[in-house]
């Protein structure tokens, strides 16, 4: 009997997840699913992230040690970053594009979204942030039972921790200097860097031991290079062993979710058609960027691979990233599938891939855009090309930043509303989709890494 590619499993148990789900919820054994499912997801995301860090640790180390030399490296370093610096800004692009046109936060309730802009006017006078524009909604006798209705109630109670707690991450990163992404950088502990999976400080790590083992002597370099050879074959075998039960931990990895956000849909019901308009939206715009823009952006560099075969050859990663919503839980298979299907070669994959599962976030940065604009729609302000520019420029300095596991881009999106004189507690109010759409832009993400290494394998730097 011919066996069934792991690819169409994989997708059975996405689909025989959702429909668990659904009975769970209906005939109410969520609580079953919970306890006695969802944690096989749990173990999933652990494995492959404990493949992850040393992955990324050892392929570094020895793609560097193989380039032979110094000038290599930095011409397929600095071509590696600008490539991921445009697309990460066309995302952004695309992003605004969208949510202009479609316009999610404006066909709403007129009441509900009049409320949303004296919420928003009656914060913007609490904490002294400067308006947008002239009208004062607030101000206008007609509206003085809104104005008492917003002060009596605490917004978002079941969410405020939550947002809370974003917001006080994003203000630590406001406090700090703005060359602190540098020092932030270089580790002071390679063990503590590998412990808290601190992804930039592993791969400065990497890259600095690489560059050393270039310039001794070879007869020296020679067994450290073989040994961190063999220990990152290793690694690449267990990858390829766990594969092998990839769809049952799928599966329990969308059980777990589906069964644990379910509870939270009926928390913002009134704003439910927003919700769904703006999830549309940002669906539109990652499906342009996997299925549209990395295609032809490839076909640019005459690459010998058409989009059919490009995204077959991803498509395993693709579906870890939809899975885990985390690009480096899924670093592993981006690997796998860029070096084994897509045919781009070890150096150019142990470099490209991990650089980008940290720094390259398209949809991150796409979702952002939409979610912002989309936002102030809804409680009726406009935002003119001044702050959308700021919106550009924001959403991609923040996305480098991110760190590549579930929700990190609710702790941007406030550097980003923040950056435009906007609320940051209205995260609070797209949480109900966030789990789902993170899956999404997981997956642009991992794609995006996946075309940026073929472009750059293309390139002179063997």
């Amino acid at each position: 009997m011919r066996k069934i590619p792991l690819h169409w499993q994989v997708i059975v148990a996405i689909l025989l997840g959702v429909l668990f789900s659904f009975l769970a919820i209906q005939f109410n054994f969520r609580e079953f699913c919970l306890l006695y499912i969802a944690p096989f997801g749990d173990i999933f995301i652990n494995i492959l992230k404990l493949i992850a860090v040393p992955l990324v640790l050892f392929s570094i180390i020895a793609g560097v040690a193989s380039l032979g030399n110094v000038k290599k490296l930095g011409n397929l370093g600095i071509k590696t970053l600008a490539t991921y610096l445009f697309t990460t800004m066309t995302a952004v692009f695309v992003g605004l594009l969208v949510v202009n046109i479609w316009k999610p936060g404006k066909d709403i309730n007129p009441q509900l979204r009049l409320e949303k802009r004296i919420e928003y006017e009656l914060w913007q006078k609490k904490n002294n942030v400067k308006k947008l524009d002239t009208i004062c909604l607030s101000c206008d006798q007609n509206n003085l039972h809104i104005v008492q209705k917003i002060q009596n109630k605490k917004l978002y109670p079941n969410k405020s921790d939550f947002v809370q707690d974003k917001i006080d991450k994003a203000k630590q990163n406001k406090t700090k200097s703005p060359l602190q992404p540098i020092v932030d950088l270089v580790p002071k502990n390679l063990v503590l860097a590998l412990l808290e999976m601190k992804m930039l400080q592993i791969i400065f790590f990497a890259i600095f031991m690489g560059l050393v083992l270039v310039t001794i002597a070879k007869e020296k370099a020679k067994p450290v290079i073989e040994l961190i050879e063999g220990l990152n074959e290793v690694f690449v075998q267990m990858v390829n062993i766990i594969m092998v039960s990839m769809p049952f931990f799928v599966f329990a990895l969308m059980v777990g979710t589906l069964t644990q956000s379910a509870s939270s849909l009926g928390d913002l019901t009134e704003q439910l058609y927003f919700l769904t308009n703006y999830s549309g939206a940002v669906i539109i715009g990652l499906l342009f960027m996997a299925f549209v823009f990395y295609p032809i952006f490839i076909s640019f560099f005459k690459r010998k691979i058409n989009a059919r075969k490009f995204l077959k050859g991803i498509s395993k990663a693709q579906l870890t990233a939809f899975s885990t919503s985390s690009s480096v839980a899924t670093l592993p298979i981006t690997m796998d599938c860029v070096q084994n299907k897509l045919g781009v070669s070890q150096n150019t994959t142990s470099f490209v891939i991990p650089i980008g599962a940290t720094v390259n976030m398209d949809g991150t940065s796409l979702y952002q855009a939409v979610a912002v604009v989309a936002l102030a729609q809804f409680h009726m302000i406009d935002l003119g090309l001044s702050q959308q520019l700021t919106i550009v420029l924001t959403a991609t300095l923040a996305s480098i930043g991110a760190a590549a596991v579930p929700s990190a881009g609710l702790v941007l999106m406030i550097v980003v509303l923040e950056s435009v004189g906007l609320n940051p507690i209205w995260i609070a109010i797209i949480l109900p989709v966030d789990r789902i759409l993170d899956m999404c832009r997981t997956v642009v993400n991992v794609t995006g890494d996946a075309a940026v290494s073929l472009i750059m394998d293309k390139q002179k730097v063997d």
